[in-house]
């Protein structure tokens, strides 16, 4: 999924964590310490919240699966967003669906998932009120079995956290670009942070555009991230409550909202409720465009129509 800004900002990519990292800033001579300060959050949640490798915290607590174990502040915050994210969408949204996707074959980085003639058993999420996350301690415990996937909302809280504090330090206007999660911080340009949605964030073509001066832009989709097991066909958005992926008729859907990882946790919340999508995002009340599978265009809570694609 795709968020490439459209104006005279200066900008530098880069891959990280699975995907593209794009910092845009509006004073070019803020991008080297943009782009140093966005590479060491990302280094640093990838020590703290990888499950593909096997030294990353994440990892080491599930190797003590049963026990309460202490963690780090990185680890803490991602932990502690992803279970809020669980509770607010009523477990559309699942840390422990890390169990789900190691048993459709996603158990290693995208790049290398290759496809399989052998058939996925897949298996249901064994229940994010079943880890034991003691906030005041900072001590968590994994059930024996889970498997813990914190990369959806890591990622976009990633997005925010890089955002702000780059724009303390250097005081300009910034955007920070994580696949398809957007945060922008500081002082917008004058017309806003011009925005480009597609449905695959490492392609250039044309889409329509959307401005924010504040806030975040997410976008999750099942256009990429695919790979077959069996008769399968799989991507790397899952139904908890199935341990399949999903197949609830949306392909893409984009939120904004106050911050990146509220726009995250409904755009793939959407996709996971299926048809209840559009009724879950009109309750939440915020604005969202939502691809179905058939390319039907679905807009709500304000979303412009795509009258600027081009």
């Amino acid at each position: 999924m795709t968020a490439t800004v459209v104006g005279p900002e200066v900008s530098e990519s880069f891959p990280a964590i699975g995907t593209t990292a794009t910092v845009v800033v509006t004073d070019g001579a803020a991008l080297r310490t943009a782009v140093a300060m966005l590479r060491a959050e990302l280094d640093e949640l990838d020590r703290s919240c990888s499950r593909f490798r096997v030294d990353s915290e994440i990892r080491g607590v599930e190797r003590r699966a049963g026990a309460a174990v202490p963690v780090g502040d990185t680890l803490a915050l991602h932990l502690d967003a992803a279970l809020r994210a669980a509770s607010l969408t009523d477990g559309l949204l699942d840390p422990t669906v890390g169990t789900c996707m190691d048993a459709l074959g996603y158990d290693r980085d995208i790049a290398d998932v290759a496809d399989s003639d052998t058939a996925a058993a897949p298996v249901p999420a064994p229940g994010w009120w079943r880890v034991g996350w003691n906030v005041t301690d900072r001590t968590v415990l994994v059930p024996r079995g889970t498997g813990i996937d914190l990369g959806s909302t890591a990622k976009a809280l990633a997005a925010d956290r890089s955002a702000a504090a780059i724009a303390d330090r250097t005081g300009c206007g910034v955007l920070v670009s994580l696949g398809g999660d957007v945060a922008v911080a500081g002082p917008p340009p004058a017309t806003g942070w011009r925005i480009r949605i597609g449905e695959d964030h490492a392609a250039r073509g044309p889409g329509p555009v959307v401005a924010i001066a504040s806030g975040g832009l997410a976008t999750s989709g099942t256009t990429r991230r695919r790979w077959r097991r069996g008769d399968l066909r799989c991507h790397h958005i899952v139904d908890p409550r199935t341990g399949l992926p999903t197949a609830g008729g949306w392909r893409t859907v984009s939120v904004a909202a106050r911050t990146c990882l509220e726009a995250n946790t409904a755009a793939t919340a959407a996709i996971v409720a299926g048809h209840e999508g559009c009724h879950w995002l009109s309750q939440a009340n915020l604005p969202a465009r939502l691809v179905a599978d058939d390319g039907q265009l679905v807009v709500l809570g304000g979303w412009p129509a795509d009258l600027d694609a081009r």
